[in-house]
């Protein structure tokens, strides 16, 4: 059975990256194509690995935490459960991560308010002399 194979172009248009992205992913050990003279070659593999690398990254996934999982998962079948068990420590500190974020983000909104407040009841009390000064 022959493996579909990908070029560098096709997986920078299918995930929306820059063909230097790709590259810089290689080069961090994360994607690992086969080559043809200068040609990379990628294998389905590394589109699966690419679209994590990318997922994991809008999740707030380090590059560095993308790879342990990743040679956990290579280093033997016996290290789907070490890799799950540190999948789940890593989602519970991304969602501490994104608590706290939303509680700091809930203060913030709450002290925009109150200086809004302010500054209409300001407004307001400067248009109530003016309109004073000018009777």
């Amino acid at each position: 059975m022959i493996s579909k194979t990908y070029s560098i172009s096709e997986l920078a248009a299918e995930f929306d990256v820059t063909t230097r992205s790709i590259r810089f992913y290689e080069d961090q050990g994360l994607l690992h194509p086969s080559r043809r003279g200068q040609t990379r070659i990628y294998s389905s593999k590394d589109r699966v690995r690419l679209k994590l690398i990318l997922r994991g990254k809008r999740l707030g996934f380090s590059l560095a935490e993308t790879r342990e999982l990743f040679d956990l998962w290579d280093d033997s079948l016996s290290g789907s459960e070490k890799q799950l068990q540190l999948l789940l420590k890593t989602i519970n500190g991304k969602r501490a991560e994104l608590e706290q974020q939303l509680k700091d983000i809930a203060m913030v909104q709450l002290e925009l308010d109150n200086a809004e407040s302010r500054c209409l009841e300001a407004l307001s009390e400067l248009e109530s002399k003016k309109q004073m000064t000018a009777e």
